[in-house]
Order: structure tokens, then C-alpha cells, then sequence
């Protein structure tokens, strides 16, 4: 893992058929902790993570992560909000990102196990993926992702339309990855999830940045009447 790599945002901009999507932005990213990204649907949200992630085509501007691109990019997963199974088992679903990096298939094997038993499907990794519940396909997910423990995880939504229990599960298992030095981005619709989670929020209004900055002092005093009213369940445009 790749240690200290932060993100400078200097006028980005993501325009699709001549309608600005996102930006202008210029920010400033830290190289640790849990970045939760809110803000009403259409806000630029999902654009944000993919411009991070280097999957979104820039209109202007650019992304700077300290450190040359290749590497960058071996050293992130992204974990989509509707999760991508492969029609295969739990197993051959966790082993295929290990087998695309080469890792030895002993390693690999005991890799698996290891990630299995993390997420509670330990006895069934033989099952076909994509016959699993919604909560354990999300948290596969997760897990293909952090099996090659990256620097840095992308999420969007993860916990989107998921109960209760397959949410804690989620959130612990993010804790327990930040504790250990994994960078996370991460977009939310619920704010209980981001107080919980968060280090450090970005709210996003319009495609650019209202307001960012500890959680705490965004949770308790936003510097915007527009955040503070999207904290209150106000409808804000």
C-alpha cells in the first residue's frame, strides 16, 4: 500500500452536451481518514468519485495525486452503489482481482478465506455470487475491492436500500479498514451514516463545493444556509 497520497482538485470541470455536470472545483483532499461526500440527488455526487478515481472525462482542469498515474490507479477500488457480480462462486468473485495482480495462488487461497469469514460467508463460497441477498452481494463487493488492500476506496451509496443489520455489518467493516490506514471517499444519502462515519465532509450544491471541513463543525455549525438547511431535511435545488 502506497502511503500519503492526497488529491489536489484545480478547476475541474465535467461538462456532458454542454451542461456543466460538475465544477468549477478546486479543493484539496487529505491523504487519510473518511471523506463523506452528501448533497441533494443531481448535485455531482457520483461525478466527484469517478473524477477522483480517474474514470470521469474532464472538460478542464485537472487531479493531481502526488504520485504517477499508473500507480494511482493499481492503488484504488471503487465499489459501484448496485453491486457487479461475476457469474461465478463467492470464491472465484474474490480470487479474480488477486489472479489479474499475480498473487501466488496460496497466498490468493488463504486471502480468500480470510475475507470470507470478514464478511459472514465463510459457508458459502461455492454459491453462485449473484444468487446472494441483496446485503451479502453488496458486501462481496466490498470485499473484492479491499482484498487487495488498497490505498484508497471509492464508494458510492454502498448501503443504499439495505436493512438495518447488512448496513452495520458494512459500516463496521469500514471502520475496521480506516483503522488500518485505508483512505475512504464516499457518497451518502444518510446523514446518520455520515456522523458515523465520517472524518471530514463535502457538501456538494449544483456541481460545485458549498461547504467542506471537519465533521464535527459541519455537523454542529454549517457555514452556509444552504447546508444548513439540507441538515434540517429541507428540500434545497
Amino acid at each position: 500500500m502506497v502511503d500519503n497520497m492526497a488529491a489536489k482538485l484545480e478547476n475541474v470541470v465535467v461538462e456532458r452536451r454542454g451542461k456543466t455536470i460538475l465544477g468549477p472545483v478546486d479543493h484539496q483532499l487529505a491523504a487519510d481518514g473518511c471523506t463523506i461526500v452528501v448533497g441533494p440527488n443531481g448535485a455531482g455526487k457520483t461525478t466527484l468519485l469517478k473524477t477522483l478515481h480517474g474514470v470521469e472525462r474532464l472538460s478542464q482542469g485537472r487531479v493531481d495525486w502526488g504520485a504517477p498515474e499508473q500507480m494511482v490507479r493499481q492503488q484504488q477500488a471503487y465499489v459501484f452503489q448496485s453491486p457487479i457480480m461475476l457469474r461465478r462462486s463467492v470464491r472465484q468473485n474474490l480470487i479474480f482481482p488477486l489472479a489479474l495482480a499475480g498473487v501466488p495462488r496460496a497466498e490468493a487461497a488463504a486471502r480468500v478465506t480470510q475475507w470470507a469469514a470478514k464478511i459472514g460467508l465463510a459457508k458459502m463460497l461455492d454459491q453462485p455470487a449473484p444468487r446472494l441477498s441483496g446485503g451479502e452481494k453488496q458486501k462481496l463487493a466490498l470485499a473484492r475491492a479491499l482484498i487487495r488492500d488498497p490505498a484508497i476506496l471509492f464508494l458510492d451509496e454502498p448501503c443504499a436500500n439495505l436493512d438495518g443489520r447488512s448496513t452495520r455489518e458494512i459500516e463496521n467493516l469500514l471502520l475496521d479498514v480506516q483503522a488500518t490506514g485505508t483512505r475512504i471517499i464516499m457518497t451518502t444519502h444518510d446523514l446518520g451514516q455520515a456522523r458515523r462515519l465520517a472524518r471530514d465532509v463535502i457538501f456538494l450544491l449544483r456541481g460545485q463545493i458549498n461547504d467542506h471541513g471537519p465533521a464535527d463543525r459541519f455537523f454542529a455549525a454549517p457555514a452556509s444556509p444552504e447546508a444548513a438547511a439540507f441538515l434540517n431535511g429541507d428540500i434545497v435545488e
